[in-house]
C-alpha cells in the first residue's frame, strides 16, 4: 500500500476485526505508550469495534503530559529574566505550572515565542545578538534529534545567546517503570511508531525479555492499529513474548542511526522527573559538559519557588493507566479546553482532551 487512503480501507479493517474476534479467546489487555496513538484509537473508534475480550489502556506518551511542574515552573522563572526569549512549541504555553503558566506570563510583558523547529530558535538568536534566547526542549527520541543538531550549529557559530532547557525524555525507562510499579496489568503492549523510528524495535526487546509481554511496534492508520492488536492477540493466544513490527515502512529493528549518534555526541542519560510517576533514573537527558555553554540551567540562576499539584487534578493516575480521565472530579466541568487545569488537558495528544473532544464515546 502507497497511500493513506488505503491504511483506512473498511474492507480491510472488517477482515482484521474478524480474524481478531476468531483469535481473541483470552481477556486481554493492551497499553498504548503513545498519545498519537491514543488519538488515532478515540478518531477512529477502534475501542468500540473491538471484542470485549480485547482492552486497551492509554499510557504517559505525550511529552508536554508527562512533564512534571517542576520543571514547567523553571521555564516560568526563566521567561520572566529581562532580556531573555524563551521559545517555546506552541502547545507548552498553555500548560499550567505551580501558579501560572508561560502564556499568561506572555500576557504580562515577557518575551515568549511560538516556533515551529529548533532551527527558528536559532534564527532568532541570530537575529538579537543582545537578548539571551533560550530553547525548549521539550520531547522524546523523536524530536531530541533535531534539538542535538541546533546544539551543533550554535557551537558551530560560535553564537553566545543561545541555550536549551532539556526536558528531553526517554521512553523505554518509563515503560520499565511503569511495568515495575505494578500499577495496571498487561499483556501487551502498543509501541509508540515515531519513538521507534529514531530508536528501532530493538528498543522494546527487554520488555518481552524480562517482563514476558508481547510488544507490536504500531503506525497511526486504523489499518495499522488493527493489525498490531492482532499480533498482540496473536502471541498471547499462542503463548510467546516477542518483539514485532506493525509499521514497517516506517520503522527498522535498528532505528536511524544517524539520529542516534547526534543525540548521543550532544546529550547524555540522567534522572528525570514525570508527572505522575516521580523521578525515574536514566530516563531523562541532559547536554554533556563539552555542550554545557549552551545549558540554560548553568547559564541562569534558576530560581522556581515552591511546586504544587493542581488540587482534585488526577492527571498522574491517568498518566500511568490507573484511571481513565472521565474519572476526574474536574473533568469536562471545571477542566477543559478552554480552561485546562492539568496538562493532559492541554495537549493535542493528551488523554483528558482526546476523551472530551470525542466524548468518551467508546470508553
Amino acid at each position: 500500500m502507497k497511500y493513506a487512503s488505503e491504511f483506512r480501507d473498511s474492507r480491510l479493517a472488517r477482515g482484521l476485526i474478524s480474524k481478531i474476534e476468531r483469535s481473541s479467546r483470552t481477556p486481554v489487555r493492551f497499553m498504548e505508550f503513545c498519545g498519537s496513538h491514543t488519538v488515532a484509537i478515540f478518531r477512529y473508534g477502534i475501542r468500540q469495534v473491538l471484542p470485549k475480550t480485547v482492552t486497551t489502556l492509554s499510557g504517559p506518551g505525550c511529552p508536554i503530559c508527562v512533564t512534571a511542574n517542576a520543571d514547567l515552573d523553571k521555564a516560568i522563572a526563566l521567561a520572566r529574566i529581562p532580556n531573555v526569549i524563551m521559545a517555546s512549541f506552541g502547545d507548552v504555553l498553555r500548560v499550567p505550572g505551580s501558579y501560572t503558566s508561560l502564556q499568561a506570563v506572555r500576557a504580562e510583558g515577557a518575551d515568549v515565542r511560538v516556533i515551529y523547529s529548533a532551527m527558528d530558535a536559532l534564527k532568532i538568536a541570530q537575529n538579537n545578538p543582545t537578548k539571551q534566547v533560550v530553547l525548549l526542549g521539550i520531547g522524546f527520541e523523536t524530536t531530541t534529534p533535531t534539538i542535538a543538531a541546533a546544539i551543533l550549529q550554535a557551537e558551530q557559530e560560535s553564537l553566545t545567546n543561545f541555550s536549551v532547557l532539556s526536558w528531553h525524555k526517554l521512553s523505554p525507562p518509563a515503560m520499565k517503570a511503569l511495568l515495575d510499579s505494578g500499577d495496571v496489568a498487561l499483556d501487551g503492549l502498543i509501541c509508540p511508531g515515531h519513538v521507534s523510528i529514531i530508536t528501532g524495535s530493538q528498543a522494546w526487546e527487554f520488555i518481552a525479555r524480562d517482563y514476558g509481554i508481547p510488544c507490536v511496534v504500531a503506525g497511526f492508520e486504523p489499518l495499522d492499529i488493527l493489525q498490531c492488536v492482532d499480533m498482540l492477540v496473536s502471541q498471547v493466544e499462542n503463548g510467546v513474548a516477542k518483539v514485532e513490527i506493525a509499521y514497517r515502512r516506517g520503522v527498522q529493528h535498528e532505528g536511524n542511526t544517524v539520529a542516534q549518534q547526534l543525540m548521543e555526541t550532544v546529550f547524555e542519560p540522567c534522572p528525570a522527573q514525570w508527572r505522575g510517576m516521580g523521578t525515574i533514573p536514566a530516563s531523562g537527558l541532559k547536554l554533556r559538559p563539552e555542550y554545557g555553554r549552551f545549558d540554560a540551567e548553568q547559564v541562569f540562576d534558576i530560581d522556581p519557588g515552591p511546586t504544587r499539584e493542581p488540587e482534585g487534578c488526577i492527571c498522574g493516575e491517568v498518566l500511568r493507566g490507573v484511571s481513565p480521565p472521565v474519572d476526574c472530579p474536574l473533568f469536562g466541568k471545571v477542566c477543559h479546553p478552554e480552561n485546562p487545569v492539568g496538562a493532559c488537558m492541554v495537549s493535542s495528544e493528551g488523554s483528558c482532551f482526546t476523551y472530551y473532544l470525542y466524548g468518551g464515546k467508546n470508553e
